[in-house]
């Protein structure tokens, strides 16, 4: 993938002497660093072992001159004026800390459940444009001064692909940063998903942990400040009522529970139809129908996922920093980025998929002259 999400972003419509290309190999063990160097203005190699994104980003973020740092996941496709886009957005709005963008409706592959998974992204994004509460790194940017000054990401307690851009958002909201989704700057999402990658992401990578993080906000945090909507809230809900019916339809020995799975699958099709008109315009009404049952198992997975996630905060309390940090802050050695402060009782402090692999940050605005970067590899 790495060849065409480069190639992409060098044939944006923004002059290239307004912006720079960092590529991050975050130990990959294949041809990472030397794709990269045929494309980048900077390739910066992490060694030994990955690190994980939030890792990777902040050294990229270190090693760029920009005033606006943009985030691409290394299996997106920018649109030709996805740079452009974004400069002018924050040029012509002083008061945007970050912004973000979305999914086309194009994905490169056309499987059921990878048109389920992107197309999905898609329609929420363009659902949900304007002020956001979180952030999305996929393809999005933040000021220099804003990012380093919330404390990066958090690449202490995030040190696989999970949730550590939305908890980034976070920590710019609280901080009194704006944050705003514009879906017309867009990419093209690269990856196949599997059925098996949905689950694990959902569950794993975002489920358990964004109710950790939902949790941690305390009782007075808004579920609205992390992009709960009632409807999903229900849609949720629902879902577990019917995985109860079944366990009480087992158990009793009585086919009558298994109406409330039905029930349920009625509930969500009905507060989602919006989503299933837009399927159905954009692939067809077979799409349509198809996608409903991923639907189901979508929102079946929340419910385990919030279980979970309730479980684990419960019983081990907050995510904690690395031990080595946690004896380093005990010395007064002082570390970068600084451990992040964890919210309690709604109160955030400052501070701060799968395979290793490549990280990739454009940085634009007002660069230094090219003698200034004569080190670069």
């Amino acid at each position: 993938m790495l060849p065409q999400s480069l190639s992409a972003l060098l044939r944006s419509d923004l002059p290239k002497d307004q912006w720079e290309l960092i590529v991050v190999d975050d130990a990959s063990s294949d041809e990472t660093a030397l794709i990269g160097a045929q494309y980048a203005d900077t390739v910066v190699r992490l060694p030994v072992r990955p690190s994980g994104p939030a890792f990777a980003r902040n050294r990229g973020f270190e090693a760029s001159r920009g005033d606006i740092v943009v985030f691409v996941d290394a299996d997106v496709c920018v649109h030709r004026a996805t740079l452009r886009r974004i400069l002018h957005a924050m040029d012509d709005d002083a008061g945007i800390g970050a912004l973000f963008g979305s999914y086309d409706s194009s994905p490169s592959h056309t499987s059921v459940v990878s048109e389920f998974r992107n197309l999905l992204h898609h329609y929420v994004h363009h659902r949900d444009a304007g002020e956001a509460e979180t952030f999305w790194a996929g393809c999005g940017a933040i000021r220099a001064s804003v990012f380093e000054q919330v404390g990066m990401f958090d690449e202490w307690h995030y040190s696989r692909p999970q949730i550590e851009d939305i908890e980034l958002g976070r920590r710019m909201r609280q901080d009194g940063h704006r944050i705003v989704l514009r879906p017309e700057i867009q990419g093209t999402h690269l990856k196949r998903w599997t059925l098996k990658d949905v689950m694990l992401t959902d569950f794993k990578h975002r489920g358990v942990p964004w109710t950790q993080l939902l949790l941690q906000e305390g009782p007075n945090a808004s579920a609205r400040m992390l992009n709960l909507r009632t409807s999903e809230k229900v849609c949720t809900a629902m879902a577990g009522l019917g995985w109860l019916a079944v366990g009480a339809a087992i158990v009793l020995t009585n086919p009558l529970p298994l109406l409330a799975p039905i029930l349920a699958a009625i509930v969500i099709a009905f507060l989602n139809r919006g989503f299933y008109r837009f399927i159905a315009r954009e692939r067809g009404i077979l799409t349509a129908i198809a996608i409903q049952p991923l639907h189901q198992l979508f929102y079946a997975t929340n419910v385990v996922s919030a279980g979970m996630g309730w479980l684990l905060h419960t019983l081990l309390g907050e995510p904690q920093a690395p031990v080595s940090v946690v004896a380093g802050v005990g010395m007064d050695i002082t570390t970068w980025p600084p451990p992040p402060s964890r919210p309690r009782s709604g109160v955030w402090g400052r501070g701060e998929g799968g395979q290793p692999g490549a990280v990739r940050t454009a940085t634009v605005g007002r660069l230094p002259e090219p003698a200034a970067a004569a080190h670069r590899t």
